[in-house]
């Protein structure tokens, strides 16, 4: 029997207003964004925190800076920094992922407060931030600007590109190649978040440790994740960078943006990654694991994407649309060998858009419809509009695609509508259903239809139950974690 019944009364709400358009290299001009899905007739919100009550509440939203910088502050009291020097020179690395998180702020004021506490705990005062990035070359320094940390660090952050000189790194595997400014400092300090992101790459398998592979790895390093080794697979790259003698050299600690499905819970922060990975780890199987598994019971729906990301890391409930393409299977089920949306499948679909690979599953046949109100371009998608309807708002947001090299076929497999009211009564017609859900960039509550409100509230109970009984349990036990451990 569930645990709890979800007050309706209670659960259901106004829907919640998401952040503005920003101006981007990669985005249309905010001007042409007229509307936002959140304000369609019928829209509500549902509350995630009334869906599932132990999740604990978030230090943000609402907007608190001070909660951020005393929570970084307590994280890092426990850290040991006697390995910084008063002469050493420091490289705080990040990643753009954490900037996506509610816009971006909670990361940047997490980041500038690491650089106040290494100063008065060591005495160094040459610590620079270097910013990782994916495809999207100039994103990194889009945000430095946009949060001014190329003032705070008094012009020494950087954003890098995986196609910035490289540096060779011997590990136990053979030769990688990580971006040489992340590592042209005496110490590195790892500065992350623990968003769940890309499960269906990494599968929650080393999660702590993806941006050596990753956000501080050159092109060529990069593709062994997302290609030649295929998910899963791939994940001990990362961990062979980490373990190797010239990273050891540099290591100091690491400092993680707790993230959640109800917004940021705080901070953490570790000399031993294998420790905070751990940490995360347990964190994410159970409050992530019972948002994704609720949104894999979704039957029908139109998805709608309205927030400042690339097509797949839209958010809905702290959730990524790419993790939704694929809720039709379970993602953190290691018994689960091929998600049905990575890079690895997306690459081999034959002429008949069959996968190559027969055990490749479907991707989610809830997903009748989507409507692009807003969302990025310089991440291939063209896979989204050949796999679903997809119809975009604006011949503006059509450019987006249309000017980028990674999509130059996306708009041949799309359809334009004049507004976003045209797009809906076309995507309600194609998709046969009045369930909505928006995928707009809110953390606590998730925008949708009514209908879908009404459903899931439904559903939350039952799942909750599933998710604690059953599949967490698995979960753990599949990455060797004793389930006891879940609940100290």
């Amino acid at each position: 029997m569930p645990r709890y019944k979800v007050n309706k009364e209670k659960a259901i709400g106004s829907p919640i207003k998401p952040l503005p358009p920003v101006p981007s290299l990669y985005g249309v001009d905010p001007k042409y964004v007229k509307k936002r899905a959140a304000e369609l007739p019928g829209i509500v919100s549902i509350k995630i925190n009334e869906l599932f009550p132990d999740i604990p509440k978030p230090i943000w939203p609402p907007r608190n800076p001070k909660a951020i910088r005393e929570a970084t502050e307590e994280a890092l009291e426990k850290v040991d920094m006697s390995m910084i020097k008063p002469h050493h020179s420091v490289n705080i690395l990040g990643s753009h992922h954490g900037f996506t998180i509610l816009g971006g702020e909670p990361y940047a004021e997490m980041l500038k407060t690491i650089k106040d506490v290494i100063e008065r705990k060591t005495g160094a005062k040459n610590i620079r931030l270097k910013v990782g990035v994916g495809l999207r070359h100039r994103e990194s320094e889009e945000y430095i600007k946009r949060f001014k940390l190329d003032e705070y660090f008094e012009g020494k952050a950087y954003g890098m590109s995986p196609l910035d000189p490289g540096i060779p790194i011997e590990t136990e595997i053979g030769t990688f190649y990580g971006i040489k400014a992340a590592y042209d400092a005496d110490k590195i300090v790892h500065a992350h978040n623990t968003d769940v992101r890309e499960v269906h790459f990494h599968r929650h398998v080393d999660r702590a440790f993806k941006p050596f592979g990753m956000s501080y790895a050159r092109l060529e390093t990069r593709s062994a994740y997302h290609h030649n080794l295929g998910p899963r697979g791939a994940n001990f790259v990362a961990r062979a960078i980490f373990n190797s003698k010239f990273v050891q050299e540099k290591w100091t600690f690491a400092v993680f943006l707790r993230a959640s499905p109800v917004g940021i819970l705080g901070v953490y922060a570790d000399n031993d990654l294998d420790r905070l990975d751990r940490r995360i780890t347990i964190d994410n199987l159970r409050y992530y694991g019972k948002v994704m598994r609720l949104l894999s019971k979704i039957d029908e729906c139109i998805v709608v994407l309205d927030y400042r990301t690339p097509i797949p890391y839209t958010f809905a409930g702290g959730v990524i649309f790419a993790n939704f393409t694929g809720a039709n299977i379970d993602l953190f089920d290691l018994d689960n060998p091929l998600p049905p949306y990575t890079w690895y499948t997306e690459a081999y679909y034959d002429e008949q858009e069959r996968p190559l690979i027969p055990e490749v599953p479907p991707v989610n046949p809830a997903i009748k419809a989507i409507v692009i109100n807003y969302a990025w371009g310089g991440y291939p998608s063209v896979f989204w509009a050949k796999k679903f309807p997809v119809i975009v708002v604006g011949r503006e947001q059509a450019d987006v695609y249309n000017r980028d090299p990674q999509n130059i076929e996306f708009m041949k497999h799309a359809v334009i509508a004049d507004d976003l009211e045209t797009a809906m009564e076309f995507a309600y017609k194609i998709a046969q259903t009045d369930k909505v859900i928006i995928f707009d960039g809110v953390y606590g509550a998730i925008n949708v239809s009514k209908s879908l409100a009404e459903y899931l509230i439904e559903k939350a109970p039952e799942v909750d139950e599933e998710v604690e009984k059953k599949l967490l349990p698995k979960w753990l036990k599949q990455r060797g974690i004793p389930p006891e451990e879940a609940y100290k």
